[in-house]
């Protein structure tokens, strides 16, 4: 029996992966988590073998919790199912530390396969994440500058493009403005941009948000 444990923030979410993993006889949900704080708790008091994992939740997000099992070197195998699109986050994902990647609008019959071959020892990506591979490959030292952003410098990028302030921002992710600002400034920096509005522009044409 695979066990997995679900983390998102939106309950309605959850329930709809869980209602599709439940058609799978070898796979049993034991467990759910809405947080990092959360997740963390769950993965301490229950048995899991495949975590499936949102990426922007409130606070800290999906790539600090891949980051967390990493540095503890757990044996949990984490697949990602997101809202982003592949093209913008599924290498990004792949390199921290995850296992496998699907974007919540793909075919749920996806969902049980990656589940079943993470936790047989495999990756698992969609055909379109095979060709992102193989072009990255192909043609190195040609990303786009976004995928140079820590987690935070992400997050702050995604906000400040959806028109939030910075002490907005702050609150959303449990940290003070300053600290805030200090990542808008390394955004602007390694996105060689000048502005907020900039900042904006760019995270529209690479399709960010």
């Amino acid at each position: 029996m695979i066990r997995v444990v679900l983390c998102d923030d939106h309950a309605m979410v959850r329930r709809g992966i869980r209602d599709t993993l439940s058609e799978a006889v070898d796979i049993q949900i034991t467990g759910e988590s809405a947080s990092y704080t959360e997740v963390r708790e769950v993965l301490r008091s229950t048995p899991c073998d495949v975590l499936v994992l949102d990426l922007n939740m409130p606070g800290r997000g999906g790539m600090e919790v891949l980051a967390s099992l990493r540095e503890s070197d757990s044996p949990v195998r984490v697949l990602i199912v997101s809202m982003f699109a592949e093209d913008q986050y599924a290498i990004r994902c792949l390199r921290a530390g995850a296992h496998g990647y699907l974007n919540k609008a793909g075919d749920p019959a996806d969902l049980i396969n990656a589940v079943r071959a993470i936790a047989q020892g495999r990756k698992f990506v969609t055909p379109a994440v095979s060709e992102l591979l193989v072009d990255s490959l192909a043609t190195p030292g040609t990303e786009a500058l976004h995928t140079t952003l820590s987690e935070r410098e992400m997050q702050t990028l995604l906000k400040i493009a959806s028109g939030k302030k910075l002490s907005d921002i702050a609150e959303e992710l449990m940290l003070s403005p300053k600290t805030v600002s200090v990542y808008r400034s390394r955004l602007l920096e390694k996105l060689k941009l000048s502005n907020n509005a900039e900042l904006t522009v760019y995270a529209i044409r690479n399709e960010l948000v």
